[in-house]
């Protein structure tokens, strides 16, 4: 079956330069119940691994320690020629570290907010209120497409031809 992960593919350093580059992931994991529970979230990227925040009564978060399946949707693009995404397939595990939970944080507020951003300040103190934690995405299969490799925009031409020759064909 041919694919746009196989015609066009996004993997490798590619890959994780496209995922420090996007916002959003669209993050997918089970409940308990056995139904799937989606929403957008923020993510942040450290050496090639990808950090989610989320808050203490995060479904997400909940359904990570009971160590469900999770899977997500990087994605980007309004139209064929601009298509492009990464699907992830794999696990998280608790970042329990403070070290490590500080330098997230500084990641998040570079990659999301910048100095005197209006709701910067609001949005890590309820973190703090809401007892934020980070999962690390451990990833176990990434597939990634990217339409803007090989597919070139519409151009006008320019063309000198002999003057015997026609650039194109008249019926």
């Amino acid at each position: 079956m041919v694919t746009a992960s196989v015609t066009n593919p996004l993997r490798g350093d590619k890959a994780w330069a496209y995922l420090e580059r996007q916002k959003t992931i669209r993050l997918a994991s089970l409940n308990e119940d056995g139904s799937i529970y989606l929403s957008p979230t923020w993510y942040v990227v450290e050496d090639q691994k990808m950090y989610l925040p989320f808050d203490a009564a995060s479904r997400h978060g909940d359904n990570a320690l009971s160590n469900r399946k999770i899977a997500g949707l990087v994605d980007a693009g309004d139209d064929f020629v601009t298509v492009s995404g990464l699907r992830i397939m794999g696990h998280l595990e608790q970042v329990t570290d403070d070290a490590h939970y500080g330098r997230l944080q500084d990641l998040m507020f570079h990659k999301y907010f910048h100095v005197g951003h209006p709701y910067a300040e609001q949005y890590f103190e309820f973190g703090d209120f809401a007892g934020r934690r980070y999962f690390h995405f451990v990833i176990d299969k990434m597939i990634g497409w990217d339409m803007r490799e090989t597919t070139m925009p519409a151009l006008p031409e320019f063309r000198q031809l002999p003057a015997h020759a026609t650039d194109r064909i008249l019926g």
